[in-house]
This record gives structure tokens, C-alpha cells and sequence, in this order.
């Protein structure tokens, strides 16, 4: 597997492992036998880069991650994320106070089966918590040695340099594809300028891009694709124009949808890593596969073309999801 190199000089594998999958979201999830060889099966292939959540299940994703990853965490890199308060394992809100930093690190490194957390990403800005002090409190832990890099999720510009100003950022994870490419208007130079590397979730589109989906798709009530509004009937049908035409492509190439989707995420700059989620071996095997790719320059603009021809309609998140994001 091929390596890219974050902010700070932060190492992990070009293609990452998405894991909020395993504990849910996308409907049935594998018992914790088989999630195990799961895991183990991505490291057997040079996947270094895991990123997991607090807010998965909650907890429960973690626990799986470190049970996994346990008698290989000397080779890998895990990413968790902090940022929410809980009633049990009720979610309440965002909640970024150095307090609940501070409670929440603890379980994570308990979960996780680990003394330390490789990145810890902000999972959602909290607008009564400035990000300086945010910030401030990372630094701290870094300080303790009970984590290592420091990375902010779905933030505004403005909130990515107030957050680097005081402790450097080393990677901001976002949804990123060709199926939304909104932060390519100013996000993606300031992290070039200040040299925050990228960590695309959902590269492959939450499954858009792979071609799997159809206009008759009917989603699982435990699927979030259910609410997310560029799936629903109105607009699904006119937004896999843009998955046919890259089929095309792809087929011409000789690769798969998937595989095409991915290696354009990581030709558009050297210090961006995605982090496609699957639960499948096969399908993990295809993404990996898609590290290998290369386009030639007529190949690439003729993606673009493509991409910039077909806008792909409706909301990538419900009204609630919305709001909690780009602050």
C-alpha cells in the first residue's frame, strides 16, 4: 500500500478504512468475530489508517475497533473523534468544553485498548465552546502523550485558522468525492496554504458512486441514506446521470466504478488519504485497488468534464445534519 503524508508529518496508508459501518448506519452489522477479521484482513493488506467515532453506536464502534485492532496496534494508526454529550448512550449534543474533552479521552483510550490516540478530530464545531480553547486542550493531551495529532471535522475556514493558530491542525476529515466537491472553492487551498492534510469520508459517495445504487434502491430504516435527500425519488434518478457516465469511464479503463472514484480523490493532491467505509473483504480489496490507479491528463479531464457537466441535486445531509456542519 501506498503512503501519504499528512499535516505534521503524519503517516497512514493512501487509502484508509472508514469504520463507523461496523457498528451500524448502513444497515445489518457482522457479529464481532467476523468484524475482527475484518479488521485484521485490511491490515493484512497494508490499510495502516482506521477512523472511528465516540458517537458510533455510541461507544460501541470503538470498542469494536480496539478489540480488533488490539494485537496489531503497533502498526496501525487509529483516529478517533470527541465533541458530543451523552445521557447514557444517548446523544445529547455538541459538546466541545475542556471538561468533556477531558472525560470523553479517557473512554476512548479505555475502548480503544490503547494509551494513546494517533489523531483526535473535533467530530463537530460547538459554537459555546471556542475553538481556541478546543484547540488549547488538545495540546494539552498531546502534551500527556495521550494523543499525538490533532484534527478538526466538517469546519469552516475560519475555524480551521483560528484552531491551527493556536495548536497546528494536522488533517481535517470531511466528505469529499466526486459526488460533492464544495470545499474545493476554499477549503482545500487553505489546507494546502497551511499545510492541514485531508481526510475525505464518504469518498465513494455513501455508496452512490459505486454503482450499487439504482432509482428503485428502498433504503433500510437503520440506513441513513433514508433521510439523506440526494437519495430520495426526486432527485436520485437525474443524480446517477453522473454514476453512469463515470461507468463508462471506468469500463473503458478497465477498472471498477468504485476504483475510478477513489483514484480521483487521491489525484487531486499528494497529502490527501480517504477513508471509504465497507464491511466486505471483496469490497475492500476493490477500494485498495484503487490506490493503484493512474489516469493519464486526458483521462482526468475528461472526468472533470464529466463531473462539472452533471450537478448532482439535493442536500448531502437532512435540515439537523446541516446545521451542524461548515461552522
Amino acid at each position: 500500500m501506498q503512503k501519504r503524508i499528512l499535516g505534521q508529518g503524519m503517516e497512514v496508508s493512501a487509502i484508509g478504512l472508514g469504520c463507523m459501518g461496523l457498528s451500524g448506519s448502513y444497515g445489518p452489522i457482522l457479529d464481532r468475530a467476523e468484524s475482527n477479521r475484518f479488521l485484521r484482513d485490511a491490515v493484512d493488506r497494508g490499510v495502516t489508517f482506521f477512523d472511528t467515532a465516540e458517537v458510533y453506536g455510541p461507544f460501541l464502534n470503538e470498542e469494536i475497533v480496539g478489540e480488533g485492532l488490539a494485537p496489531v496496534r503497533d502498526q496501525v494508526v487509529l483516529a478517533t473523534k470527541f465533541g458530543f454529550a451523552y445521557d447514557g448512550d444517548k446523544t445529547l449534543g455538541v459538546d466541545s468544553s475542556t471538561a468533556n474533552i477531558r472525560r470523553a479521552v479517557e473512554g476512548s483510550l479505555k475502548r480503544l485498548k490503547t494509551d494513546y490516540i494517533d489523531l483526535y478530530y473535533q467530530h463537530r464545531v460547538d459554537t459555546n465552546t471556542p475553538i481556541e480553547e478546543v484547540a488549547a486542550t488538545v495540546g494539552e493531551l498531546v502534551a500527556e502523550g495521550k494523543v499525538k495529532y490533532f484534527g478538526l471535522s466538517e469546519a469552516s475556514v475560519t475555524t480551521i485558522r483560528k484552531a491551527h493558530a493556536v495548536f497546528p491542525v494536522t488533517a481535517l476529515q470531511s466528505e469529499y468525492s466526486l459526488w460533492f466537491r464544495d470545499y474545493e472553492k476554499d477549503v482545500i487551498p487553505t489546507l494546502e496554504e497551511l499545510g492541514i492534510g485531508f481526510v475525505p469520508f464518504s469518498p465513494l459517495g455513501k455508496g452512490a458512486l459505486t454503482g450499487t445504487v439504482t432509482a428503485e434502491t428502498q433504503f433500510a430504516d437503520n440506513d441513513i441514506r433514508a433521510t439523506i435527500p440526494r437519495f430520495q425519488k426526486e432527485y436520485i434518478a437525474e443524480n446517477l446521470r453522473l454514476v453512469e457516465e463515470l461507468n463508462k469511464v471506468a469500463l473503458e479503463m478497465g477498472i471498477t466504478a468504485p476504483q475510478l472514484a477513489l483514484a480521483w480523490v487521491l489525484a487531486q493532491k499528494p497529502w490527501i488519504a480517504p477513508i471509504p467505509g465497507t464491511r466486505r473483504t471483496e469490497r475492500l480489496d476493490e477500494n485498495i485497488g484503487g490506490a493503484s490507479v493512474t489516469f493519464t491528463s486526458d483521462q482526468l479531464a475528461r472526468i472533470n468534464q464529466i463531473a462539472n457537466q452533471i450537478t448532482v441535486q439535493g442536500n448531502r445531509y437532512n435540515d439537523a445534519q446541516l446545521a451542524r456542519v461548515n461552522l
